[in-house]
């Protein structure tokens, strides 16, 4: 069982940074891969980027250069960092988690409950 907080959201400008943290609960963090996701009403939750237990990544094409996603298993904590925020952007993020790394959102097991982002214009 893994239970996941997120945090760090909030109200950004365009071109502007945030650092968004998926605290997990569980002893066997490390063995997971995580994921995060963003939701905006009326459309489906979208995957963002994904790190697994040896720390490979993946990134979907629209964040590709501007966020990072890391781990630090000592703290039982993934972070996404977010530069270069746009608009479109906007969202709440979710973090996710499963022993396998996966890009479809039904892959997962365990789910946080959300953090808002918005990005300014």
């Amino acid at each position: 069982q893994v239970q996941l907080v997120e945090s760090g959201g909030g109200l950004v400008q365009a071109g502007g940074s945030l650092r968004l943290s998926c605290a997990a609960s569980g002893r066997t963090f490390s063995s997971y891969a995580i994921a995060w996701f963003r939701q905006v009403p009326g459309k489906e939750r979208e995957f963002v980027a994904a790190i697994n237990w040896v720390y490979g990544t993946y990134y979907a094409d629209s964040v590709k250069g501007r966020f990072t996603i890391s781990r630090d298993n000592a703290k039982n904590t993934v972070y996404l960092q977010m530069n270069g925020l746009k608009p479109e952007d906007t969202a709440v993020y979710y973090c996710a988690a499963r022993l396998r790394l996966s890009v479809t959102r039904n892959d997962y097991d365990y789910w946080g409950q959300g953090t808002q982002v918005t990005v300014s214009s």
